[in-house]
């Protein structure tokens, strides 16, 4: 039963589309669907075949049809290959891939977690936790006595007045993708950036925290550095700066992230004179846990 079922999903499985973009497909689907037994089947092209079906395919379903299947799926070159077909670089990370499976999903997950982080949609995504003086502003880049941005894909920037101006988002991370076995196993690294100017002329304050979660919100780990205080007049603090750390070999348990950034001036004049904040990003990355 197991044989005749793989003959008939193995075609279904496959998106037309990519064997009509490989011409060396052609014969294993002609080949899979003439087969009534799984052995009718050369194992070169039966991986070629399982490497085009979607990842968590293969593995809720394909890995249970039969004994074959399963342990193809788990061969590493199956995953090299889906790793070569789909443009993830291993490259990029400087090293070895000890796991092509564990390395394949990270990447086909990797994004950035948090939401909405240049602006562009106002305040939506961001709990504004402290919004003091004349509150929290999204301005256009430059802005009034500013810098332009390195990247030229950001246009707008987060900006605090003079009273406390803190806000933050709360990331699920089962929500995003990345389930509790992967968490508490391979424990990806967790990278946060963040970008902070100052106006050149008035002095401010800025700060960040990122914590890691329990279930039940108890801190497992944190990143809180010092403020950062920055001068009036000074061109240093006018640029725009990144601030960034990874979470490496944390506690098992970790659900939630949550980050937190923003401060004020530090001269108290009315209007939006406090730090400026922008392009903020959490993501988890292979690094060195695949």
């Amino acid at each position: 039963m197991g044989d005749l079922l793989c003959s008939v999903c193995v075609p279904l499985l496959i998106c037309a589309e990519c064997a009509e973009c490989d011409d060396s497909l052609w014969p294993a689907l002609q080949a899979a669907g003439k087969m009534t037994n799984i052995s009718d089947l050369p194992e070169d092209l039966l991986l070629e075949l399982l490497s085009l079906v979607p990842a968590r395919q293969l593995i809720c379903n394909c890995r249970l049809v039969c004994v074959l299947w399963r342990d193809m799926i788990d061969i590493p070159t199956l995953w090299k290959r889906k790793c070569q077909r789909e443009g993830f670089n291993h490259q990029k990370w400087n090293r070895t891939i000890s796991d092509w499976k564990i390395f394949y999903f990270l990447c086909s997950l990797e994004k950035n977690l948090l939401k909405n982080p240049c602006a562009e949609e106002s305040f939506q995504f961001w709990k504004l936790d402290s919004n003091e003086g004349d509150e929290w502003k999204v301005e256009d880049l430059p802005g009034n006595h500013g810098r332009h941005f390195p990247s030229q894909q950001v246009h707008k920037y987060f900006v605090t007045s003079y009273g406390s101006c803190l806000k933050s988002q709360l990331i699920n991370l089962k929500e995003a993708g990345y389930w509790d076995q992967l968490m508490d196993e391979v424990r990806p690294d967790i990278t946060v950036r963040d970008w902070y100017a100052a106006r050149f002329d008035c002095g401010c304050r800025y700060k960040l925290c990122v914590r890691l979660l329990s279930a039940e919100n108890i801190v497992l780990h944190e990143f809180r550095p010092q403020p950062v205080v920055m001068k009036q007049w000074s061109e240093i603090d006018v640029q725009w700066r990144e601030i960034s750390h990874t979470f490496q070999n944390y506690k098992a348990g970790v659900r939630y992230i949550f980050f937190q950034h923003g401060g004020g001036d530090t001269q108290g004049w009315a209007g939006w004179y406090g730090c400026r904040v922008t392009n903020s990003s959490i993501t988890i990355e292979p690094g060195t846990s695949a």
